[in-house]
């Protein structure tokens, strides 16, 4: 059977992920190494995505600021165990002047800068910096902030979404008086990840600690949401750091208790990025191109009229009174009038991933009638149904959308959940290529035959099982 994309998810899913970005018009490679330059069409379900995360950051009790984007190297090095884990994905500014030298625009020697910044790739440390002035007593605490900002790590083998130099991202930072509080925040913003992947994205998680081999450099305890995608390999969704004292010692944010003593405080970072997208894409996209959750899709509905050259006029105006109607249930509509031939308009929108698709013919017209197909399901869904019947449904039909294709990628991911007794019984499955996730004791990974197994078949381990954490979550990852 022909399909949009080519090829297949079957026959070659890395390059499949990449025509996917092509064909629903989502993003290109920049002329910067290792970036891409995010297209309209993406930009706009990141906004929804992002919109949708800044409610629950917001119902958190944080607020949104803004740091600078060049960071001190001196500020890195209070914080040594922390920049090892990025000290070769580092960014680092070291001229404040171009100069025309021989012809061409270089960096000025004499404009070289005596201490050097660093593009941020994380913000910890000049977050730590500010909140080591703003934190005084008890009664500022706790403090809890976010900003939606673009960060820079050098990524040697880059692909869109997933992997970029340079991405966006939204980062928590919180301070809080004891390690209880920042430990309880830690998993409050872990579980509010989790709830976001379920209800926006319309995407299943694995969620757990990370193990101390796989944790964030600089932190007590990691916490992760870990996705699988259809090829089997695991996607790092989000993480959520308790941090200790490490920052606010290497820092100096101390506030005065209520009992007057000077003491260190405890603090959290958590972030998400655009990565998010990649796995969104990944987990629900078929063949023809995307398929998005109604939640996150730029237009929900798209009303296609089917015209002729004599009830053009009429039936473009007939279709665009009905997107009227649509959009007075706060529903994203378009209209596409434009003079595309009918076929190549729904295949754009097909690839687009837009939930429902309406079509209206002069006969559709005539009786007052729709013929709708839902993207998540296909033409077996197509159906013909009367405008009054559309309008009164269309915002069920999107909630019924978000809930089944939930419920197909829970179903998947099940499928993709192995128990496994023994290493060789984890090798075994890892030679004959089964994918996905394999539960195993967390004790069996501790030695040299599972970092045998790791450089052998490129699996890593994700987290610790939640309902057990003496299982551990192994898999392949992006």
């Amino acid at each position: 059977m022909k399909t949009a994309i080519t090829p297949t998810r079957a026959e070659n899913f890395s390059e499949w992920y990449q025509n996917l970005i092509v064909a629903a018009d989502l993003a290109e490679n920049s002329p910067v190494r290792g970036c891409m330059t995010i297209k309209p069409y993406g930009w706009a379900i990141w906004e929804l995505m992002r919109d949708e995360m800044d409610k629950r950051i917001k119902a958190a009790g944080v607020q949104n600021a803004n740091f600078p984007l060049l960071i001190p190297i001196d500020y890195f090095n209070r914080e040594a165990e922390h920049v090892a884990g990025f000290a070769k994905e580092c960014a680092v500014v070291t001229h404040h002047r171009l100069k025309m030298i021989d012809g061409t625009l270089q960096p000025d020697p004499d404009a070289k800068l005596t201490d050097a910044y660093i593009i941020r790739p994380t913000s910890e440390t000049i977050i730590g910096e500010s909140m080591s002035r703003w934190v005084q007593s008890w009664r500022d605490l706790p403090l809890k902030l976010n900003q939606w900002v673009n960060v820079m790590r050098w990524e040697m083998r880059p692909r869109m979404f997933l992997r970029t130099s340079e991405f966006n991202w939204q980062e928590g930072h919180n301070v809080f008086a004891t390690h209880e509080e920042a430990n309880a925040d830690a998993r409050k913003m872990h579980a509010m990840y989790a709830e976001y992947m379920k209800n926006v994205l319309a995407a299943p998680v694995i969620a757990g600690e990370k193990t101390p081999e796989e944790r964030f450099a600089g932190a007590d305890h990691t916490y992760t949401v870990e996705q699988i995608m259809q090829d089997g390999k695991a996607l790092q969704a989000g993480t959520s750091h308790d941090l200790g004292q490490h920052f606010a010692k290497s820092f100096d944010i101390k506030y005065l208790g209520c009992d007057g003593k000077l003491q260190y405080a405890w603090t959290t970072s958590w972030g998400t990025s655009t990565r998010m997208m990649g796995g969104l894409f990944m987990i629900h996209a078929d063949d023809d191109g995307l398929v998005l959750p109604p939640v996150v899709a730029p237009y929900q509905i798209v009303i296609i009229p089917i015209v002729r050259e004599e009830s053009a006029d009429s039936l473009n105006s007939y279709a665009e009174n009905l997107g009227a109607k649509l959009r007075e249930l706060n529903l994203r509509v378009l209209v596409d009038t434009t003079d595309m031939r009918a076929p190549d308009k729904m295949w754009k929108w097909i690839k687009r991933g837009v939930p429902l698709r309406v079509e209206i013919g002069a006969r559709e017209m005539e009786n007052n009638t729709v013929t709708i197909t839902r993207r998540d399901i296909g033409k077996e869904s197509k159906q013909t149904i009367t405008t009054d019947e559309l309008i009164a449904n269309a915002a069920d039909i999107m909630k019924t959308i978000q809930v089944e294709m939930y419920e197909r990628a829970l179903k998947h991911r099940n499928s993709q959940i192995h128990d496994v007794a023994t290493l060789a019984d984890l090798e075994k499955e890892l030679a004959k290529g089964t994918t996905g996730f394999f539960r195993i004791k967390y004790d069996l990974t501790k030695n040299a035959e599972f970092e045998g197994l790791i450089e052998k078949y490129k699996i890593s381990r994700r987290c610790l099982d939640n309902d057990d954490p003496s299982f551990v979550y192994v898999a392949k990852s992006y």
